[in-house]
């Protein structure tokens, strides 16, 4: 069983943050380095990107599955069930991926030319998700061998694949992007193939450490070449409602963002630069939310629910302390942190404004995610999947009236980002005060 000391947890969820403030330089060298080619691309990159993000996070809630599986078995000590459960995963992650891909090659193109202001825009989005789509097929392999590493607590090896993915992206874009001797300045297509690149050699790494762990002598994943179809409908049967979260959840931005694009592109570029730093405040809120699936599955396994409780205390004076480290710059200068991804006098005041004023909203999401992932951590994720879908429908609401009636300006359509996450916190606390979700068995 997991040790719920300040140590313990730290030691899986720093790894995991270190790998994610990796993924978000990356993300924000991409943003600068398209910037500085193009502004047009920033834009498309940015609206393309969450198409593309919103389809692998609810790729990613199959990994989420795989992981409570696997830990809940691991806490439950039925070893010999884990190394069914990875062949499983990657199985039904490919199944899902092949479904998205085929979606964007085919399908996304006409919908994007039909509800785009900018036609410009729309083609630059079509060229980033031509090659973009083909992620899918090696980040399905990625999630299903970081939800097993994530499971046994080596996290750190997660952080490497996400360094490796991370240096080869960027040193791939600043050439793919501009080009360079007899390479051609790729533009937007450039950044897209840089990213499935990443993927790729972040994937062999991944493959190459699970064969030569020392770990693998005890799980034995990959020993047999079997899936077990009970495997695959227990992953499916917790993992619907999480695919359904993911997707719902980075829809609802996508949504957001296309209503702001259709009121002009200044409004845009300026949201999206609020987008791209954003994703330092995600990095200590994600990677406590994935260390508690971890601790609350493994301690649901043994049925430790007193412990549960300690590690969500001291989760929660963790996540505060690292959204400040991390994250404080958007109050003190958010300035600064804009102009990294766009220096642009006409874009900077009114980008920084907005940041310093969204920085409330996610210290409240950092500080209730442990409950909301605790009720995901014991499997009741068909309540999860509520709990989202109600802080959506209010979320889009809100929106839509902010953007499309009252036409308010965009610093005040903004404040929509404390709705969701206040009504995600009300929702989850309520839950595990009021409802008995500890009789949970997975």
């Amino acid at each position: 069983m997991l040790n719920p000391s300040y140590i313990s947890i730290l030691k899986i969820a720093i790894p995991m943050m270190l790998g994610m403030f990796v993924q978000s330089i990356v993300m924000i060298t991409d943003a600068a380095i398209l910037n500085h080619f193009d502004t047009l691309s920033y834009d498309a990159s940015g609206n393309a990107g969450l198409v593309y993000v919103t389809l692998f996070m609810g790729m990613s809630g199959l990994g989420d599955a795989s992981q409570i599986l696997i830990s809940n078995r691991i806490g439950d000590k039925k070893i010999d069930a884990v190394k069914y459960i990875v062949p499983s995963s990657i199985l039904s992650n490919l199944g899902l991926g092949l479904l998205f891909f085929l979606f964007l090659q085919f399908l996304m193109p006409s919908a994007l030319l039909s509800y785009s202001n900018s036609q410009a825009l729309a083609y630059e989005q079509i060229d980033f998700l031509s090659i973009r789509s083909f992620g899918f097929f090696f980040g399905a392999l990625m999630l299903a061998l970081n939800a097993y590493f994530l499971s046994l607590g080596k996290t750190w090896i997660i952080m490497l694949g996400s360094i490796i993915l991370a240096i080869s992206n960027i040193g791939l874009d600043l050439l793919l992007v501009f080009g360079a001797g007899s390479i051609p300045a790729m533009g937007i297509k450039g950044a897209a193939l840089a990213s499935v690149i990443g993927e790729v050699l972040a994937s062999l790494f991944l493959l190459t450490v699970l064969f030569k762990s020392k770990e693998n002598k005890t799980y034995k994943v990959f020993s047999e070449l079997k899936v077990k179809w009970s495997n695959i409908k227990e992953l499916w049967k917790i993992g619907t409602p999480l695919v359904l979260q993911g997707f719902l959840a980075l829809a609802t931005w996508t949504a957001f963002f296309t209503w702001i694009e259709q009121r002009g592109l200044y409004d845009l570029t300026v949201s999206q630069n609020i987008r791209n730093i954003y994703m330092l405040a995600f990095v200590p809120i994600f990677g406590f939310a994935a260390t508690t699936k971890t601790y609350v599955s493994n301690y649901m396994g043994s049925r430790n629910f007193e412990g549960i409780k300690l590690v969500q205390k001291r989760i929660i004076l963790l996540v505060i302390a690292f959204t400040l480290l991390i994250f404080h710059g958007a109050l003190l200068y958010p300035e600064k942190l804009i102009s990294i991804v766009n220096s642009k006098e006409e874009y900077l005041e009114e980008s920084a404004r907005i940041l310093r004023m969204v920085f409330g909203s996610m210290l409240i999401f950092g500080c209730f995610t442990p409950f909301f992932q605790t009720i995901n951590g014991s499997g009741n994720t068909r309540v999860t999947l509520i709990i989202e879908i109600t802080s959506i429908i209010i979320y889009l609401v809100c929106a839509y009236f902010f953007v499309k009636v009252w036409q308010f300006d965009i610093f005040n359509v903004w404040f929509v980002e404390y709705i969701y996450f206040g009504s995600l916190s009300i929702l989850s606390i309520g839950y595990l005060k009021f409802f008995n979700w500890q009789q949970k068995v997975i």
